[in-house]
């Protein structure tokens, strides 16, 4: 059914037992308290803690504040203005200013019954209670996001190995052409990621850190190499000038792109080492084309290098 999501599900829940416990106690405005669940239920559960401290604390200084106003200087609406006129700058000095409409809502009632005795104020704090409690523990029951992780970790990982082989191509053939839209594909799917596994740190309150974000992250600064890459490759591929290093360095990145689900970059810096090894051993270039290629060849030597150590420092933190 269309909108019929885990959260209105549990929004619809919570709704339905807040009314029911409220009357079990027989409190009075107790459908109140389905409206402080519906208000308090969030995405995540560290937002819907937040919302609700929040809403407490802005409900209990509205309960003081508007109860000394009216017993002071009468249940008038005039006083009920000079109330929100004074409860408005404080919320928003105290940051709280999200629970403004409930705590409205809560000295509404008590200007409705014209008593601020005890038995009134424990009754909307009874419903208050009642709300958050129960939008508490429906919202501790979240749908694991694992799978979804795992699946955009599964995708990123089949874009950069498109992205590489590319790169080697290139470098292979003067004539060959790419678009380059896996880069903005990737770049999408890396947005997308991040939002999820961001969702998934605010589900668990305790973990101090998410391994799946460090991974992410990784992922995004290594996308932005390989885009810094893509302008110095379109002049190197464009050069037909038969250049040793070329073909070595195409060979690495068609090595990269076969293993980027491994954490072991072994292999792969050997070869950059093997590399390296080549150019100092290579005669000066002869001509100004055939410097400006190699120049370019050992920045994306560098570049490419910069991609592995950034992997193999997050597979090798994760490890700890």
């Amino acid at each position: 059914m269309v909108g019929m999501g885990y959260r209105t599900i549990k929004t619809a829940i919570g709704a339905g037992l807040a009314i029911w416990i409220t009357s079990l106690f027989d409190l009075e405005f107790g459908s109140f308290a389905a409206i402080i669940v519906i208000m308090c239920i969030e995405k995540t559960k560290r937002k819907t803690l937040i919302s609700i401290q929040k809403k407490f604390f802005a409900s209990l200084l509205s309960l003081i504040l508007g109860s000394l106003c009216f017993e002071i200087l009468g249940y008038h609406p005039l006083v009920l203005t000079l109330f929100i006129l004074l409860l408005v700058p404080i919320l928003m000095k105290a940051r709280i200013q999200e629970g403004f409409v409930t705590s409205i809502v809560v000295i509404m009632h008590i200007y409705t019954v014209k008593e601020a005795n005890l038995a009134n104020l424990l009754n909307e704090l009874y419903i208050i209670f009642i709300g958050i409690g129960i939008a508490l523990l429906v919202n501790s029951i979240m749908p694991s996001l694992k799978k979804e992780i795992e699946k955009y970790k599964m995708e990123i990982e089949n874009k950069f190995s498109v992205i590489l082989y590319q790169f080697s191509a290139l470098l292979k053939d003067s004539e060959k052409k790419w678009d380059g839209k896996e880069l903005l594909e990737a770049e999408n799917i890396l947005n997308n990621a991040k939002n999820i596994t961001i969702q998934d740190v605010e589900n668990h309150l305790l973990r101090k850190e998410n391994k799946d974000y460090y991974y992410f992250e990784m992922r995004e600064d290594q996308l932005g190499i390989l885009k810094q890459m893509v302008t110095i490759l379109d002049i190197v591929s464009s050069s037909e000038l038969d250049v040793k290093q070329k073909g070595m360095l195409a060979n690495i990145f068609l090595n990269i792109s076969q293993h980027v689900d491994s954490g072991d970059t072994t292999v792969a810096l050997k070869l950059l080492e093997e590399y390296e090894e080549s150019i100092r051993e290579t005669e000066l270039p002869e001509t100004r084309e055939e410097f400006e290629v190699r120049a370019n060849l050992f920045y994306l030597n560098f570049e490419i290098k910069n991609y592995l150590i950034i992997k193999k420092n997050i597979f090798n933190r994760s490890k700890n």
